[in-house]
Protein backbone atom coordinates (compact mmCIF):
# COMPACT_ATOMS: atom_id res chain seq x y z
CA UNK A 1 0.00 0.00 0.00
CA UNK A 2 2.87 2.37 0.82
CA UNK A 3 4.42 1.69 -2.58
CA UNK A 4 1.09 2.50 -4.25
CA UNK A 5 0.72 5.74 -2.31
CA UNK A 6 4.34 6.59 -3.11
CA UNK A 7 3.64 6.07 -6.79
CA UNK A 8 0.64 8.36 -6.52
CA UNK A 9 2.81 11.04 -4.94
CA UNK A 10 5.40 10.79 -7.70
CA UNK A 11 2.68 10.97 -10.34
CA UNK A 12 1.18 14.05 -8.70
CA UNK A 13 4.55 15.85 -8.48
CA UNK A 14 5.43 14.94 -12.04
CA UNK A 15 8.45 12.84 -11.04
CA UNK A 16 6.89 9.84 -12.80
CA UNK A 17 4.59 10.25 -15.76
CA UNK A 18 2.54 8.10 -18.13
CA UNK A 19 2.08 9.58 -21.59
CA UNK A 20 -1.69 9.35 -21.90
CA UNK A 21 -2.04 12.26 -24.33
CA UNK A 22 0.89 11.38 -26.56
CA UNK A 23 -0.50 7.88 -27.14
CA UNK A 24 -4.00 9.11 -27.90
CA UNK A 25 -4.18 7.26 -31.22
CA UNK A 26 -3.74 3.98 -29.37
CA UNK A 27 -6.70 4.75 -27.09
CA UNK A 28 -8.78 5.99 -30.01
CA UNK A 29 -8.07 2.77 -31.88
CA UNK A 30 -9.17 0.66 -28.90
CA UNK A 31 -12.39 2.67 -28.56
CA UNK A 32 -13.09 2.40 -32.29
CA UNK A 33 -12.71 -1.39 -31.98
CA UNK A 34 -15.28 -1.53 -29.18
CA UNK A 35 -17.60 0.81 -31.08
CA UNK A 36 -17.41 -1.43 -34.16
CA UNK A 37 -18.20 -4.46 -31.99
CA UNK A 38 -21.17 -2.56 -30.58
CA UNK A 39 -22.38 -1.64 -34.06
CA UNK A 40 -22.06 -5.25 -35.16
CA UNK A 41 -23.94 -6.61 -32.16
CA UNK A 42 -26.71 -4.02 -32.58
CA UNK A 43 -27.01 -4.73 -36.31
CA UNK A 44 -26.98 -8.52 -36.01
CA UNK A 45 -28.79 -9.12 -32.72
CA UNK A 46 -30.35 -5.82 -31.74
CA UNK A 47 -31.56 -4.96 -28.28
CA UNK A 48 -33.82 -7.34 -26.40
CA UNK A 49 -36.44 -4.91 -25.23
CA UNK A 50 -38.47 -5.87 -22.19
CA UNK A 51 -42.24 -5.96 -22.25
CA UNK A 52 -42.27 -2.52 -20.64
CA UNK A 53 -41.09 -1.08 -23.98
CA UNK A 54 -42.68 -3.36 -26.58
CA UNK A 55 -45.76 -4.48 -24.70
CA UNK A 56 -46.77 -8.01 -23.72
CA UNK A 57 -47.81 -10.20 -20.82
CA UNK A 58 -45.82 -11.45 -17.85
CA UNK A 59 -46.78 -14.38 -15.63
CA UNK A 60 -44.88 -15.09 -12.40
CA UNK A 61 -45.62 -18.41 -10.69
CA UNK A 62 -44.51 -19.19 -7.13
CA UNK A 63 -43.87 -22.91 -6.76
CA UNK A 64 -41.63 -25.31 -4.88
CA UNK A 65 -40.36 -26.88 -8.09
CA UNK A 66 -39.78 -24.16 -10.73
CA UNK A 67 -38.89 -25.51 -14.15
CA UNK A 68 -38.22 -23.69 -17.41
CA UNK A 69 -39.11 -26.75 -19.49
CA UNK A 70 -42.46 -27.29 -17.76
CA UNK A 71 -43.43 -23.63 -18.06
CA UNK A 72 -42.46 -23.47 -21.72
CA UNK A 73 -44.35 -26.67 -22.55
CA UNK A 74 -47.45 -25.47 -20.71
CA UNK A 75 -47.57 -22.19 -22.63
CA UNK A 76 -46.84 -23.80 -25.99
CA UNK A 77 -49.64 -26.29 -25.40
CA UNK A 78 -52.13 -23.40 -25.38
CA UNK A 79 -51.19 -22.54 -28.96
CA UNK A 80 -49.73 -19.12 -28.15
CA UNK A 81 -47.34 -18.05 -30.90
CA UNK A 82 -44.55 -15.49 -30.89
CA UNK A 83 -41.55 -14.82 -28.67
CA UNK A 84 -41.52 -16.66 -25.37
CA UNK A 85 -39.09 -15.86 -22.54
CA UNK A 86 -38.97 -18.12 -19.48
CA UNK A 87 -36.72 -17.36 -16.49
CA UNK A 88 -36.16 -18.79 -13.01
CA UNK A 89 -36.27 -16.13 -10.28
CA UNK A 90 -34.63 -17.17 -7.05
CA UNK A 91 -35.47 -20.60 -5.68
CA UNK A 92 -39.23 -20.67 -5.96
CA UNK A 93 -40.41 -18.54 -8.87
CA UNK A 94 -40.65 -18.93 -12.61
CA UNK A 95 -41.51 -16.02 -14.91
CA UNK A 96 -42.99 -16.34 -18.36
CA UNK A 97 -43.07 -13.38 -20.76
CA UNK A 98 -45.04 -13.40 -24.01
CA UNK A 99 -46.08 -10.90 -26.62
CA UNK A 100 -49.40 -9.09 -26.54
CA UNK A 101 -52.23 -11.57 -25.95
CA UNK A 102 -55.97 -11.46 -26.28
CA UNK A 103 -58.04 -11.91 -23.13
CA UNK A 104 -58.88 -15.53 -24.01
CA UNK A 105 -55.24 -16.42 -24.66
CA UNK A 106 -54.18 -14.66 -21.47
CA UNK A 107 -56.63 -16.72 -19.40
CA UNK A 108 -55.56 -19.91 -21.16
CA UNK A 109 -51.92 -19.32 -20.25
CA UNK A 110 -52.81 -18.68 -16.62
CA UNK A 111 -54.87 -21.88 -16.45
CA UNK A 112 -52.11 -23.92 -18.09
CA UNK A 113 -49.45 -22.64 -15.69
CA UNK A 114 -51.70 -23.18 -12.68
CA UNK A 115 -52.40 -26.77 -13.74
CA UNK A 116 -48.74 -27.51 -14.53
CA UNK A 117 -47.36 -26.28 -11.21
CA UNK A 118 -50.41 -27.20 -9.11
CA UNK A 119 -51.10 -23.69 -7.84
CA UNK A 120 -54.19 -21.52 -7.69
CA UNK A 121 -54.75 -19.15 -10.60
CA UNK A 122 -55.20 -16.24 -8.19
CA UNK A 123 -51.63 -16.69 -6.90
CA UNK A 124 -50.12 -16.10 -10.34
CA UNK A 125 -48.78 -12.55 -10.64
CA UNK A 126 -49.97 -11.36 -14.05
CA UNK A 127 -48.97 -8.09 -15.73
CA UNK A 128 -50.40 -6.97 -19.05
CA UNK A 129 -48.73 -4.05 -20.83
CA UNK A 130 -50.21 -2.67 -24.02
CA UNK A 131 -48.05 -1.57 -26.99
CA UNK A 132 -49.14 2.07 -26.63
CA UNK A 133 -47.95 2.17 -23.02
CA UNK A 134 -44.64 0.62 -24.09
CA UNK A 135 -44.20 3.30 -26.76
CA UNK A 136 -44.86 5.98 -24.15
CA UNK A 137 -42.20 4.52 -21.85
CA UNK A 138 -39.70 4.41 -24.74
CA UNK A 139 -40.40 8.01 -25.68
CA UNK A 140 -40.01 9.22 -22.10
CA UNK A 141 -36.74 7.31 -21.73
CA UNK A 142 -35.33 8.98 -24.84
CA UNK A 143 -36.53 12.39 -23.65
CA UNK A 144 -34.81 11.82 -20.34
CA UNK A 145 -31.55 10.80 -22.02
CA UNK A 146 -31.40 13.73 -24.46
CA UNK A 147 -32.56 16.19 -21.81
CA UNK A 148 -29.83 14.97 -19.49
CA UNK A 149 -27.14 15.45 -22.16
CA UNK A 150 -28.42 18.93 -23.06
CA UNK A 151 -28.55 20.22 -19.49
CA UNK A 152 -25.15 18.75 -18.63
CA UNK A 153 -23.55 20.29 -21.71
CA UNK A 154 -24.86 23.75 -20.80
CA UNK A 155 -23.70 23.36 -17.19
CA UNK A 156 -20.20 22.22 -18.16
CA UNK A 157 -19.86 25.03 -20.68
CA UNK A 158 -20.73 27.55 -17.97
CA UNK A 159 -18.81 25.94 -15.10
CA UNK A 160 -15.68 24.95 -17.02
CA UNK A 161 -15.08 25.68 -20.72
CA UNK A 162 -17.14 25.07 -23.87
CA UNK A 163 -14.51 22.73 -25.32
CA UNK A 164 -14.39 20.81 -22.06
CA UNK A 165 -18.15 20.37 -22.34
CA UNK A 166 -17.77 19.05 -25.90
CA UNK A 167 -15.06 16.57 -24.85
CA UNK A 168 -17.13 15.40 -21.87
CA UNK A 169 -20.27 14.85 -23.96
CA UNK A 170 -18.29 12.91 -26.59
CA UNK A 171 -16.94 10.69 -23.80
CA UNK A 172 -20.46 10.17 -22.41
CA UNK A 173 -21.86 9.20 -25.82
CA UNK A 174 -18.90 6.83 -26.14
CA UNK A 175 -19.81 5.24 -22.80
CA UNK A 176 -23.49 4.82 -23.62
CA UNK A 177 -22.82 3.41 -27.07
CA UNK A 178 -20.38 0.77 -25.85
CA UNK A 179 -22.60 -0.16 -22.89
CA UNK A 180 -25.63 -0.57 -25.14
CA UNK A 181 -23.56 -2.61 -27.58
CA UNK A 182 -22.42 -4.96 -24.82
CA UNK A 183 -26.04 -5.29 -23.71
CA UNK A 184 -26.99 -6.34 -27.23
CA UNK A 185 -24.05 -8.74 -27.39
CA UNK A 186 -24.90 -10.40 -24.07
CA UNK A 187 -28.61 -10.52 -24.89
CA UNK A 188 -29.99 -9.15 -21.61
CA UNK A 189 -33.40 -7.51 -21.64
CA UNK A 190 -33.56 -3.73 -21.64
CA UNK A 191 -36.00 -2.64 -18.94
CA UNK A 192 -36.75 0.65 -17.14
CA UNK A 193 -34.18 -0.44 -14.55
CA UNK A 194 -31.62 -0.60 -17.36
CA UNK A 195 -32.44 2.98 -18.37
CA UNK A 196 -31.98 4.06 -14.75
CA UNK A 197 -28.61 2.33 -14.78
CA UNK A 198 -27.64 4.14 -18.00
CA UNK A 199 -28.50 7.53 -16.53
CA UNK A 200 -26.58 6.66 -13.35
CA UNK A 201 -23.41 5.75 -15.23
CA UNK A 202 -23.68 8.96 -17.24
CA UNK A 203 -23.57 10.92 -14.01
CA UNK A 204 -20.65 8.88 -12.67
CA UNK A 205 -18.69 9.19 -15.91
CA UNK A 206 -19.21 12.95 -15.94
CA UNK A 207 -18.19 13.19 -12.29
CA UNK A 208 -14.89 11.47 -13.00
CA UNK A 209 -14.32 13.59 -16.12
CA UNK A 210 -15.08 16.83 -14.29
CA UNK A 211 -12.50 15.94 -11.62
CA UNK A 212 -9.85 15.56 -14.33
CA UNK A 213 -10.94 18.71 -16.16
CA UNK A 214 -10.91 20.76 -12.97
CA UNK A 215 -7.26 19.80 -12.51
CA UNK A 216 -6.60 20.64 -16.15
CA UNK A 217 -8.08 24.08 -15.63
CA UNK A 218 -5.89 24.58 -12.57
CA UNK A 219 -2.76 23.53 -14.47
CA UNK A 220 -3.52 25.70 -17.52
CA UNK A 221 -4.78 28.84 -15.77
CA UNK A 222 -1.80 30.96 -16.89
CA UNK A 223 -0.11 28.57 -19.26
CA UNK A 224 0.39 31.10 -22.07
CA UNK A 225 2.35 33.37 -19.74
CA UNK A 226 5.12 30.79 -19.45
CA UNK A 227 6.90 28.56 -21.90
CA UNK A 228 7.58 25.54 -19.76
CA UNK A 229 4.77 23.22 -20.92
CA UNK A 230 2.49 22.85 -23.91
CA UNK A 231 -1.23 22.49 -23.35
CA UNK A 232 -1.04 18.75 -24.05
CA UNK A 233 1.75 18.35 -21.51
CA UNK A 234 -0.29 20.21 -18.89
CA UNK A 235 -3.33 18.00 -19.61
CA UNK A 236 -1.17 14.89 -19.35
CA UNK A 237 0.12 16.07 -15.96
CA UNK A 238 -3.45 16.61 -14.76
CA UNK A 239 -4.42 13.07 -15.79
CA UNK A 240 -1.41 11.65 -13.95
CA UNK A 241 -2.29 13.70 -10.88
CA UNK A 242 -5.87 12.40 -10.75
CA UNK A 243 -5.48 8.81 -11.97
CA UNK A 244 -4.95 7.37 -8.50
CA UNK A 245 -8.13 9.06 -7.27
CA UNK A 246 -10.06 7.80 -10.29
CA UNK A 247 -8.82 4.25 -9.73
CA UNK A 248 -9.70 4.34 -6.02
CA UNK A 249 -13.21 5.71 -6.53
CA UNK A 250 -13.89 3.27 -9.38
CA UNK A 251 -12.81 0.23 -7.36
CA UNK A 252 -14.85 1.34 -4.35
CA UNK A 253 -17.90 1.87 -6.58
CA UNK A 254 -17.46 -1.44 -8.43
CA UNK A 255 -17.29 -3.60 -5.31
CA UNK A 256 -20.92 -3.15 -4.16
CA UNK A 257 -22.18 -3.23 -7.75
CA UNK A 258 -20.34 -6.51 -8.32
CA UNK A 259 -21.87 -7.86 -5.11
CA UNK A 260 -25.36 -6.93 -6.35
CA UNK A 261 -24.68 -8.41 -9.79
CA UNK A 262 -23.07 -11.72 -8.84
CA UNK A 263 -24.65 -12.35 -5.45
CA UNK A 264 -27.99 -10.57 -5.51
CA UNK A 265 -28.93 -11.25 -9.12
CA UNK A 266 -27.04 -14.52 -9.51
CA UNK A 267 -28.20 -16.26 -6.35
CA UNK A 268 -31.47 -14.52 -5.60
CA UNK A 269 -32.47 -14.18 -9.23
CA UNK A 270 -33.93 -10.69 -8.89
CA UNK A 271 -34.54 -9.46 -12.42
CA UNK A 272 -34.56 -5.76 -11.58
CA UNK A 273 -31.31 -6.07 -9.65
CA UNK A 274 -29.72 -7.86 -12.58
CA UNK A 275 -30.77 -5.24 -15.11
CA UNK A 276 -29.65 -2.34 -12.93
CA UNK A 277 -26.39 -3.84 -11.69
CA UNK A 278 -25.22 -5.04 -15.12
CA UNK A 279 -25.67 -1.57 -16.61
CA UNK A 280 -23.82 -0.05 -13.65
CA UNK A 281 -21.00 -2.60 -13.74
CA UNK A 282 -20.29 -2.15 -17.45
CA UNK A 283 -20.83 1.60 -17.35
CA UNK A 284 -18.50 2.20 -14.41
CA UNK A 285 -15.64 0.44 -16.17
CA UNK A 286 -16.25 2.18 -19.50
CA UNK A 287 -16.80 5.55 -17.79
CA UNK A 288 -13.53 5.33 -15.89
CA UNK A 289 -11.73 4.43 -19.11
CA UNK A 290 -13.22 7.35 -21.05
CA UNK A 291 -12.49 9.90 -18.30
CA UNK A 292 -8.78 9.06 -18.56
CA UNK A 293 -8.14 7.89 -22.11
CA UNK A 294 -10.83 9.63 -24.20
CA UNK A 295 -12.02 12.96 -22.76
CA UNK A 296 -8.58 14.51 -21.93
CA UNK A 297 -7.03 13.65 -25.34
CA UNK A 298 -10.07 15.07 -27.15
CA UNK A 299 -9.81 18.26 -25.09
CA UNK A 300 -6.10 18.54 -25.83
CA UNK A 301 -6.74 18.06 -29.56
CA UNK A 302 -9.40 20.78 -29.57
CA UNK A 303 -7.29 23.30 -27.63
CA UNK A 304 -4.04 22.63 -29.51
CA UNK A 305 -5.71 23.94 -32.67
CA UNK A 306 -6.02 27.42 -31.18
CA UNK A 307 -3.42 29.94 -32.44
CA UNK A 308 -2.37 30.84 -28.88
CA UNK A 309 -1.67 27.20 -28.04
CA UNK A 310 0.17 26.65 -31.30
CA UNK A 311 2.37 29.66 -30.54
CA UNK A 312 2.95 28.30 -27.04
CA UNK A 313 3.99 24.94 -28.46
CA UNK A 314 6.53 26.66 -30.73
CA UNK A 315 7.97 28.61 -27.79
CA UNK A 316 8.24 25.50 -25.66
CA UNK A 317 9.89 23.62 -28.54
CA UNK A 318 12.36 26.44 -29.17
CA UNK A 319 13.18 26.76 -25.49
CA UNK A 320 13.69 23.04 -24.99
CA UNK A 321 15.83 22.90 -28.13
CA UNK A 322 18.02 25.76 -26.93
CA UNK A 323 18.45 24.51 -23.38
CA UNK A 324 18.88 20.83 -24.16
CA UNK A 325 21.96 19.67 -26.08
CA UNK A 326 21.13 17.82 -29.24
CA UNK A 327 22.03 14.18 -29.07
CA UNK A 328 23.22 11.63 -31.56
CA UNK A 329 22.92 8.04 -30.48
CA UNK A 330 22.10 9.09 -26.93
CA UNK A 331 25.23 11.24 -26.42
CA UNK A 332 25.69 15.00 -26.79
CA UNK A 333 26.88 15.99 -30.25
CA UNK A 334 30.35 17.38 -30.62
CA UNK A 335 29.05 20.82 -31.58
CA UNK A 336 27.33 21.26 -28.20
CA UNK A 337 30.08 19.97 -25.91
CA UNK A 338 31.12 22.72 -23.52
CA UNK A 339 34.58 24.00 -24.27
CA UNK A 340 37.11 25.39 -21.85
CA UNK A 341 38.21 29.06 -21.80
CA UNK A 342 39.84 30.25 -24.98
CA UNK A 343 43.36 31.81 -24.92
CA UNK A 344 43.12 35.43 -26.07
CA UNK A 345 45.71 36.55 -28.66
CA UNK A 346 48.42 38.77 -27.34
CA UNK A 347 48.59 42.33 -28.56
CA UNK A 348 51.69 43.54 -30.26
CA UNK A 349 54.06 45.44 -28.05
CA UNK A 350 53.29 43.36 -25.01
CA UNK A 351 55.75 40.93 -23.60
Amino acid sequence: MSKFSGLGGRLYRGETSVDFIGKRRRWYGLSILFVLISIGSLALQGLHLGIEFKGGSSFTVTTNSPSVEKARSAVQATGVDGELIVQILGQDKVRVQTGSLETADNNAVQDALAATFAVDVATIDTQIIGPSWGEEITRKALYGLFGFLFVIMIYLAMALEPKMAIAAIVAVIHDVFITVGIYALVGFDVTPATVIGFLTILGYSLYDTVVVFDKVRENTKSITASSTKTYSQAVNLAVNQTIVRSANTSIVALLPVAAILFVGAGLLGAGTLKDLSLALFIGLIVGTYSSIFIAPPILASLREREPAMQALAKRVSARSGASTPSTVGGSPSLQNIARGPRNQPKRKGRK
